[in-house]
């Protein structure tokens, strides 16, 4: 960014009071979650938005190339917006680790460790849809304890903390307090899902998955970017998700929302590895319950 933006500063602060930590000295997340660090995050997905709303809809087919299969896209784009991150992440906390999709993967210690999607849903940015967004996760070992999504042509910013709940910010509006939907049946329930870029390739493209669910309930939707799906499960939008080979980049924040907001996570076994497994499974428990005893891969 060229300057300051005073409106990604009020919405940054926001985040911060949407999370309770306005007051000096508040924290979540056995005191690593701080107002420094929530402002930094959220700062640095809003500096990535900007980003790809600038360049969204100028690209041609020179500014794009591919990774593990031709259906994998990269562009400028993606690592500019990396790039972006990890500074402003480094700069507030320089010995917590960082994962991310493009460049930085950083040795394990043990401590803190950041996952960042720099552009979750490359494919829809490059073909000019709306549906993609910047997705930062916090966690220590395991646990997440801090999130935030950012969609910025949605002009919406989910946030969620260990034990504060999960959130969404507008520009100009109120936070909202996200809950996960109440349906408990498959036959009401409209559910979201993904496929791999290596789907010819792979034993289990959930090709197969997806036939198991095709006439059983009310919807399907594949929005082409995890992160979305899972912001959308924890505000209710979807009912439930589940994915396979997913890398820990695509589903860190997300699974947190969805947690925060009363919905469970599970891998494709229903334990608790779906950071690592490549598999998650994300809606309220008793539904997710019923769509992990139909999903294999």
């Amino acid at each position: 960014m060229s300057g300051p933006d005073v409106h990604a500063d009020d919405l940054a602060a926001a985040c911060v009071a949407a999370l309770g930590l306005v007051q000096a000295g508040s924290s979540h997340g056995g005191e690593l979650v701080t107002e420094e660090v929530v402002l930094a995050a959220v700062l640095a997905a809003l500096d990535a938005g900007k980003i790809q709303t600038e360049a969204h809809g100028r690209l041609g087919r020179g500014d794009v190339r591919t990774k593990s299969s031709r259906r994998d896209l990269v562009t400028d784009v993606d690592v500019a917006c990396e790039r972006s991150i990890v500074v402003a992440l480094r700069a507030i906390r320089p010995e917590w680790t960082i994962e991310a999709e493009e460049e930085v993967v950083d040795a394990e210690t043990g401590g803190p460790r950041w996952f960042v999607d720099p552009l979750d849903g490359t494919v829809n940015f490059f073909h000019g849809l709306p549906l993609f967004c910047v997705s930062i996760g916090l966690y220590v070992g395991s646990r997440p304890i801090f999130a935030v999504i950012h969609a910025p042509l949605l002009g919406e910013t989910f946030v969620a903390a260990e034990g504060a709940g999960a959130h969404s910010i507008r520009p100009g509006q109120r936070a909202a307090a996200l809950e996960i939907s109440e349906t408990k049946t498959l036959a009401d329930a409209v559910v979201g899902t993904g496929f791999p870029y290596r789907r010819g390739e792979l034993e289990h493209s959930n090709l197969e998955n997806f036939s198991r669910f095709f006439y059983d309930v009310r919807g399907l939707r594949r929005m082409g970017s995890a992160a979305l799906d899972l912001a959308f499960v924890a505000a209710g939008r979807l009912d439930a998700f589940w994915e396979l080979h997913l890398s820990p980049f695509d589903l860190a924040a997300g699974a947190l929302l969805v947690r925060e907001a009363g919905g469970t996570v599970t891998d494709g076994d229903g334990g608790d590895g779906w950071l690592r497994s490549g598999t998650i499974v994300a809606g309220p428990a008793e539904l997710a319950s019923a769509m992990v005893e139909r999903i294999e891969g």
